[in-house]
This record gives structure tokens, C-alpha cells and sequence, in this order.
């Protein structure tokens, strides 16, 4: 088991990317290291302390490429949508092509997700069942719980040397991917699928951002 990397709090929050081209394939991770980070997702925040979350892990082969193939029928139908990163244009030529590095990227993790040695779905099990049913105030209470236990899995995942990204695509299918998981869909609500690897290398930089001033508004909108 690899040691920790030496990270400043503030060099975690900003270099914990989203890893796509980047996985190594070829390197198995150790099941102590993954229950390492799911115990320190088990610190998060959680709704009323209920500590509802939940995350099914993955690693036999003919599973994660039946998870796989869900999200590349999701990715299939997200690339020919405006929202598409690839399909965003904005008045800055570093933006677009940022965009564009992001979108080959994706494409990337859609054809090569089976190869994962992990997938981790983060799940949340509402007290009455499904949340997108319930009222706004309390999908965010349940949502927002499962988000913060899952962004903490990542951020510990990245302090160990590996490399995650959370997506949603396979959620266009999550019926069927609950049967794959034998998950029981009427109680619980999948949040998301986070292929996890170690990384080729583990030096990261802080991503290139809108300015500051674009979105923080102060005291009033």
C-alpha cells in the first residue's frame, strides 16, 4: 500500500481533478485503501445524522463492464446535447479549447470505464424511499449529504495517490443498473459512478477558472 502524498490542505481542494486520461489500468488497488477512504467518507456531513450514504464497490470484471456499457449509451446521448462540453462555445479561445480537452477526455473514460479495477457508486437510502418524489428542501438535504460523503471519498482517494471522477451518465439507465447491482432501486437513489485507479503520476494543477468576480455576489445578487 502506497504512503500518502504530501499535500497542503489547500493543494488537496485544488488539485483533486477529475481523472480521466490519466487512470493507470494496469495496477490493481488494495481493498484497505479503499475502505481507508470510505472510512474518512464516513466523516462527512450528513442530513439529520442519519448517515444514510451508502457505496456499492466494484471491481469483479463482468460487472463494471455491465456498468460500463450502461454509461456509454448515456455518453452517447449526452454528446449530441447542447450541455455537451464539446458542444459549448464562448467568446475566449482558451475556453474552447478547453472545452474541447475535456470532451476528448470524456470520450476517453467512455471507451476505456470497463478497464477501471474499481467503480464506486455513491448512494443515498432516504427514510420514505426515493427522494426526486419529496419536496426540494429535502431532495437537498439528501442529496447535498451523499455529495459531501462522496467528494470526501475522492479528496482522501487523491491524498493516496489515486485518481477519480465522478459522473452521472449511467443514470440515464439507473433501473437497469440497479438490477445489475441487485440494488433495491424503489428505496435507494444512485448518485453517481467514480472509476478509481492509482494515476500516472501524482503531481496535478489547480484547473483554469472563470474570474472570481463572475459568480460571487455579495450580500445581494
Amino acid at each position: 500500500m502506497s504512503e500518502p502524498l504530501t499535500l497542503s490542505p489547500d493543494e488537496l481542494l485544488t488539485t483533486t481533478r477529475a481523472v480521466r486520461q490519466r487512470l493507470d489500468f494496469t495496477r490493481p488497488v488494495p481493498r484497505g485503501l479503499l475502505e481507508e477512504c470510505l472510512t474518512i467518507a464516513q466523516q462527512a456531513p450528513t442530513g439529520s445524522n442519519l448517515q444514510n450514504w451508502h457505496f456499492v464497490v466494484v471491481t469483479d470484471a463482468a460487472t463494471r463492464r455491465a456498468l460500463a456499457d450502461l454509461y456509454r449509451k448515456g455518453w452517447a446521448i449526452y454528446t449530441t446535447l447542447p450541455i455537451a462540453s464539446g458542444n459549448l462555445t464562448f467568446d475566449d479561445p482558451r475556453r474552447n479549447a478547453q472545452q474541447a480537452r475535456v470532451m476528448a477526455s470524456g470520450q476517453y473514460l467512455a471507451d476505456h470505464l470497463h478497464e477501471a479495477p474499481v467503480l464506486v457508486l455513491p448512494c443515498i437510502r432516504p427514510p420514505d424511499g426515493r427522494c426526486e418524489h419529496l419536496p426540494v428542501t429535502l431532495q437537498a438535504s439528501w442529496w447535498s449529504s451523499i455529495a459531501q460523503a462522496g467528494w470526501s471519498f475522492m479528496l482522501a482517494a487523491r491524498a493516496r495517490g489515486l485518481g477519480t471522477t465522478w459522473t452521472t451518465l449511467h443514470l440515464l439507465f439507473e433501473e437497469d443498473a440497479a438490477q445489475i447491482l441487485g440494488l433495491p432501486y424503489a428505496e435507494v437513489n444512485q448518485a453517481g459512478l467514480i472509476p478509481v485507479a492509482y494515476t500516472r503520476g501524482t503531481r496535478f494543477s489547480p484547473a483554469r477558472r472563470a474570474p472570481l468576480d463572475t459568480m460571487v455576489h455579495w450580500e445581494t445578487w
